[in-house]
């Protein structure tokens, strides 16, 4: 196994299954994969999908949360259970091209080995006035900040190694501050620009009240993480 995929979704069943089927054409023959897709609690019918869905792509596994957690948690979850050494993740709602996935992994084994992390970066997005304008304000806010240099870091299209998201510290709204966390381990992150699709089903879960605040809350938080990071410069002394 090389690449596990893990799709965080919540109330999805509009387009989980096209979504599963356009990644499958994209990685196989391509790489020895795995696709997880963990459901946050959904309510309606996500889990039925999902369930006929099994039954026709071998390569899926499917985790269920009893109630819902959110993001990071259902990606936390995802990346617990993968199996392979590099993890690929994407949102559930159809926005990101499950053909950046094969360009981000290329970039990957195309970077010195100081690079932890390969993130999506969404040049021309396909949403509306109102988020693209959020987004923007955000991105400028985080970016000043903590220094993270990284033009997109909401997008859910990003490449890193199981081992090391498993040694960042795990929070609610984590996955929004992925870059910055990695690179308070020491990680270079690279940006690579991907496809943003219209959303063609279901329904977005954005919105700007129930960001807002906790975004505030969080940043300060990471911000906080950063400045007290530990990285010492070890040498190892030998001989007498």
């Amino acid at each position: 196994m090389e690449l596990s995929v893990v799709i965080p979704v919540f109330n999805e069943a509009a387009c989980i299954r096209q979504l599963l089927d356009e990644t499958r054409a994209q990685l196989e023959g391509q790489v020895h994969y795995e696709v997880i897709v963990v459901d946050d609690g959904s309510t309606d019918s996500t889990a039925a999908v999902l369930a006929d869905c099994r039954r026709e792509l071998p390569r899926l596994r499917v985790l269920h949360h009893r109630q819902c957690y959110g993001q990071s948690a259902a990606l936390a979850s995802g990346i617990n259970a993968a199996r392979a050494p590099w993890v690929a993740t994407l949102d559930g709602d159809g926005q990101n091209d499950p053909a950046d996935i094969m360009k981000l992994y290329q970039a990957m084994e195309q970077s010195p080995g100081d690079v932890m992390m390969i993130a999506g970066a969404r040049r021309q997005r396909h949403d509306s006035w109102l988020r693209r304008v959020s987004s923007r304000v955000a991105n400028r806010v985080r970016a000043a900040l903590l220094g993270d240099d990284t033009f997109d870091t909401g997008c859910g299209l990003k490449l890193l190694p199981r081992a090391v998201f498993l040694s960042l510290p795990q929070f609610s709204h984590m996955h929004r501050f992925l870059p910055a966390l990695v690179q308070r381990q020491g990680g270079e992150v690279k940006s690579v620009d991907v496809n943003h699709r219209p959303r063609q089903l279901g329904s977005s879960k954005y919105g700007v009240m129930n960001r807002l605040w906790v975004g505030i809350i969080d940043l300060f938080g990471v911000w906080w993480l950063k400045r007290r990071a530990l990285r010492p410069i070890v040498d190892e002394v030998n001989g007498p």
